[in-house]
């Protein structure tokens, strides 16, 4: 057990026994990774805001039933991915219009860090391929962004994201693999030759 998972179940521990305070540690740990997974997931900031929001609240309320057979993040990272994909299940029964709030050019949330400027040519390549690797994203399943996301972004290992979508590690690594080759196909023809 690593020094994290063993803080963790050090929190889940004190929870148990009446502390209520000491849930605070792991939402402090985990939200921003979340709000990533949702936001990448959903994309949709909002959403993505709730979904965490709903996350710590279903886990703080679900802690008796946590057997800590897998680390307190993964069962995070399982109920945020189930809560985002009722949001896309919602969205499909309820069809409207999607309109991001953040002004043309600005990048998401989780993408501003300030930086040196790059070369004019350089931001607009670098706009275009976001635009063009948000696009793809979008065109895999629920599950096969969901994968991709949690192993190519936040680096989830298979074992993880299998109990994360709730199924077979072999199914996990399939969903990836399909992701990455629909993303490949998707981004060929925008890629530009390296100089």
């Amino acid at each position: 057990m690593d020094k994290m998972e063993s803080l963790d179940a050090a929190a889940v521990a004190l929870v148990r026994a009446g502390d209520r305070d000491a849930f605070r540690p792991i939402v402090e740990r985990y939200s921003e990774m979340l709000f990533r997974v949702a936001y990448r997931i959903t994309d949709n900031e909002a959403d993505a805001e709730e979904i965490v929001q709903e996350t710590f609240l279903r886990a703080y309320r679900k802690l008796d039933s946590f057997d800590g057979r897998s680390s307190v993040s993964t069962w995070l990272f399982r109920i945020a991915t189930n809560c985002s994909l009722d949001v896309l299940d919602r969205r499909k029964l309820q069809p409207q219009l999607l309109a991001t709030a953040r002004p043309e050019g600005e990048n998401a949330p989780e993408e501003r860090v300030p930086s040196e400027q790059p070369n004019p040519e350089r931001m607009a390549y670098s706009t275009e391929m976001q635009t063009n690797i948000h696009e793809a994203l979008h065109s895999l399943s629920s599950v096969e962004r969901t994968a991709f996301v949690l192993r190519h972004v936040e680096g989830c290992s298979i074992e993880e994201i299998a109990k994360a979508l709730n199924v077979r590690s072999g199914a996990a690594r399939h969903s990836i693999f399909r992701g990455v080759e629909k993303m490949r196909k998707f981004l060929a023809p925008t890629m530009r030759p390296a100089r």
